[in-house]
């Protein structure tokens, strides 16, 4: 019998680094080789092939790979048809969702999509420009952007439809934007026939939860922390609001061993709140931070 394997698409280019980073914190170590597509996983029932997360979507739909990871723009770029297992926030410089917008030069005087008439439009989601325009009942010409869109306008066209995390690019180009497309973060998708098959579903829903524990454990931290017990209601006030801290007894009756999970923002304003309190050998965790 032939041994099972998941194959799974991981986006190559700009969210290469962020996505091996996330399944790292997961528990899964992607190794990638300048000089190979097939990265190594130590999970010897996943197979890795690094794609374009504009091409993920399609060969998903066709078969050739079983699941991956790729943007909701470019499912609906391909019009690809997949079943949408999660949403994996998280991005190269933001965990905010990226946005495909429309933009023109500062000094243009678009205003709308209506103003884009017989127009020339520059974009690398044809497609998906071509529905927009639709849908405001406009007719322009949209031409396929090989890279550097925001230097087209307005020499080469009139408007351009990129995408942005921060905005920074665009700003830098004398662009302003007119209107946004869409927002769109990463999904996990699979193929129709891979869904259907239990052992390839359930491998998927597996690791889908640990990448998901791993986005929610970002930019949390551990705290552990010997607390007098006659202090701990004077502890317990200093914690945000809503935590249940876990407490424990210690061999000496007086004090109590106290660990809660918190935002890791939270940490340098409450620290000193707590030594105040009493609280003594405090650990900041997994940083492994000790605190005196």
């Amino acid at each position: 019998m032939s041994k099972k394997v998941l194959k799974l698409g991981i986006p190559k280019g700009s969210l290469e680094e962020a996505t091996v980073n996330l399944f790292a914190r997961a528990g899964y170590k992607i190794r990638i080789s300048s000089r190979s597509y097939f990265p190594s996983i130590d999970d010897p029932e996943i197979e890795c092939m690094l794609i374009r997360a504009q091409e993920i979507a399609r060969y998903v739909m066709d078969g050739v790979l079983d699941a991956g990871l790729t943007g909701k723009d470019w499912i609906m770029e391909n019009r690809a048809e997949v079943k949408e297992i999660a949403d994996l926030v998280y991005s190269k410089a933001t965990s905010r969702p990226v946005r495909w917008v429309l933009a023109v030069p500062n000094d243009s005087d678009i205003q709308s999509a209506k103003d884009l008439q017989g127009k020339r439009v520059a974009t690398e989601v044809v497609n998906m420009t071509t529905d927009y325009l639709k849908k405001h009942g406009v007719t322009a010409n949209v031409e396929f952007s090989w890279g550097a869109t925001e230097v087209k306008a307005p020499k080469l066209v009139d408007a351009i439809v990129e995408v942005t995390e921060t905005g920074n690019s665009l700003r830098a180009n004398n662009l302003r934007i007119v209107d946004t497309l869409l927002e769109s973060n990463t999904k996990f998708i699979m193929n129709n026939d891979s869904h259907q098959d239990d052992w390839k579903r359930e491998k998927v829903d597996r690791l889908v939860l640990m990448l998901k524990g791993a986005m929610a454990a970002n930019g949390k931290v551990g705290l552990m922390m010997n607390v007098p017990k006659a202090r701990q209601d004077d502890i317990l006030k200093i914690l945000p609001e809503g935590k249940k801290p876990t407490i424990a007894e210690l061999t000496d009756s007086n004090w109590l061993d106290m660990s809660v999970i918190l935002e890791e923002k939270l940490v340098r304003d409450i620290v000193p709140d707590l030594k105040n309190a009493g609280a003594e050998d405090i650990v900041e965790f997994p940083l492994n931070k000790i605190i005196h």
